[in-house]
């Protein structure tokens, strides 16, 4: 694990050990700061020969003790013990920068495999989970949709969708990994636009962006990039810290009051909650409280009233 994801894994945590903080500080310290003596030159020598420091993240400098939510901006001379001698300044880690640490962290996980991509929705107690089963031939199961007979696994005309139309497992390996390649893919893909919100029909890509991270089977480069240019978008807060991740919202780009809310795990890359949910038909659905989502790749399909495919 590099600095940035275990950062990232700070994160995660609404409190982490002051051991680990301290252990994951003095790391990114060094490596921010670029922390060696070379002759008789000083780093604070070295510095003022360059005049500014790179940070290791853009915007971003070093992970405060605490709620992991701080960060602070450090220069000057280095003590013998390699921590600056002088913070200068402390800041909210923001909504962007939680969203380029997830894709720090997307980008290095392994894409699982298996033979089904299971997709698990868990509303409230009062409404049983909603699942998904997809094969890589594009075939499809589902348990407890709305046209669905409570607690039994059946067949679905449904495929993965995108935009209101359906998209292939192939379509989602070859998408562009460059975060304004991909926005630009969005866009011109063609959609149904009885299935499609507003703004996407008007171009804008910020629910095809959630769809990646959120429910599609896309391989890690494109997650990283679909986190990378939700990053960009404009009006992302960080409310901070809670069990599972951060707590962010963004804008509704369809103009709704309230916004998308959402729990984002920097360390696993994953929208842990939200309060909306993508449906299967390309349509998006609000709730008022937080809607859990899980995804991972199984080999094991429920038995369905016909018997396993």
């Amino acid at each position: 694990m590099n600095d940035l994801e275990e950062v990232a894994s700070l994160l995660a945590k609404p409190e982490p050990s002051e051991e680990v903080v301290t252990r994951s500080r003095s790391r990114l310290q060094h490596r921010t700061l670029g922390h060696r003596t070379l002759g008789h030159r000083t780093l604070g020598q070295r510095m003022r020969s360059r005049g500014r420091v790179r940070w290791f993240v853009p915007g971003v400098a070093l992970v405060a003790a605490g709620a992991a939510t701080a960060v602070v901006i450090a220069t000057g001379a280095v003590t013998n013990a390699g921590a600056p001698a002088h913070v200068i300044a402390a800041a909210p880690v923001s909504g962007k920068e939680v969203l380029l640490m997830a894709a720090v962290s997307a980008e290095r996980t392994p894409q699982s495999s298996g033979t089904y991509w299971h997709v698990t929705t868990t509303w409230s107690n009062e409404i049983p989970l909603h699942e998904s089963w997809t094969s890589r031939d594009g075939k499809r199961w589902t348990r407890n949709e709305p046209q669905d007979t409570p607690g039994i696994v059946v067949p679905t005309q449904i495929s993965l969708m995108l935009k209101g139309a359906p998209v292939s497992f192939d379509d989602l390996e070859k998408l562009p990994t460059d975060p304004e390649a991909l926005k630009a893919w969005l866009v011109q893909r063609k959609g149904n636009p009885n299935n499609m919100s507003t703004s996407e029909i008007q171009g804008n890509p910020t629910f095809s962006l959630l769809a990646l991270i959120m429910e599609l089977p896309v391989p890690a480069e494109v997650r990283s990039a679909a986190f990378r240019a939700l990053a960009a978008t404009p009006g992302v807060e960080n409310t901070g810290a809670v069990e599972g991740g951060q707590a962010l919202r963004m804008p509704d780009p369809n103009g709704g009051k309230r916004g998308i809310e959402m729990v984002v795990d920097p360390g696993s890359a994953r929208v842990v909650r939200a309060n909306l949910i993508l449906s299967g038909d390309g349509g998006v659905g609000w709730s008022k409280g937080y809607i859990a989502i899980d995804t991972d790749w199984t080999d094991e399909l429920p038995a369905t009233p016909k018997g396993r495919p």
